[in-house]
């Protein structure tokens, strides 16, 4: 039986949400506040690590970024507006037609496609940027995810995983207090035994050959009703990696 990363009941699962990607009070609403901290995060490494100019209306144009499990395209089209050539893929070809119609009425050229990472990665596809955000808790075989992501990263480039932390605290407030108290997600969106550490993360990205440039915490301030980056990484986190270059 061939390896992949698709877990069925996951993709079932997200593909039966699919007309709420774009509702920024749906079922969704959770990562429409969570997307600004993500964007800033993104903008801000990638333009250091390229050396790009901030003030262009357009600074990412040069770029080739992919975004793995792009579900609605929530990350795909302000990388799009940033200038940057976008290819957003995702295992439910609901989300991929959801998306492209998203795009095509804001009038954005991102290429959709529904298939897998390794899919992709079979094919020799390479990008400046890859984005793997909020995707590898869901996967059925993390080790392969993985890995076929670092193989999509060009030398050079950049990879940025975004995920929960498995711990008690990760528990009480990603499953317990924002499925079943809070009600921000629809109750079975997380399991807890799939949750990742940062150093399980970290093994496996170096592992496949990444180096690891930075990793932040992600807390909620219920005062400002908005993400912002942070030390703790005891729920949320965010880690960037760097493929070494072909010199290195």
């Amino acid at each position: 039986m061939t390896a992949t990363t698709i877990n069925e009941s996951e993709i079932d699962k997200f593909a039966a949400l699919a007309e709420e990607w774009w509702n920024p009070s749906g079922k969704f609403k959770p990562l429409h506040k969570f997307n600004p901290v993500r964007l800033a995060y993104i903008r801000e490494k990638v333009l250091d690590h390229f050396g790009l100019d901030g003030t262009r209306r357009r600074p990412f144009e040069g770029l080739k970024i992919l975004d793995i499990g792009c579900g609605g395209g929530l990350l795909c089209e302000p990388m799009a507006r940033l200038g940057a050539d976008v290819t957003g893929v995702d295992a439910a070809e609901r989300n991929v037609q959801i998306a492209a119609l998203h795009a095509k009425q804001s009038g954005l050229a991102i290429n959709y496609r529904a298939t897998t990472s390794e899919s992709l990665a079979a094919e020799g596809a390479q990008f400046d940027v890859v984005l793997n955000m909020e995707v590898v808790e869901h996967v059925a075989d993390v080790p392969l995810y993985l890995k076929s992501c670092a193989q999509l990263v060009k030398p050079g480039g950049l990879m940025f995983v975004a995920t929960i932390n498995r711990t008690a605290r990760a528990f009480a407030l990603a499953i317990v207090g924002a499925e079943y108290v809070l009600g921000w997600l629809p109750k079975g969106t997380h399991s807890y035994s799939k949750f990742l550490t940062p150093e399980e993360i970290t093994s496996l990205l170096r592992r496949d050959g990444m180096s690891i440039k930075h990793k932040c915490g992600v807390s909620y301030s219920p005062l400002h009703d908005q993400w912002r980056q942070s030390r703790d990484m005891g729920v949320n986190y965010m880690l960037l990696a760097e493929k070494p270059g072909a010199s290195a």
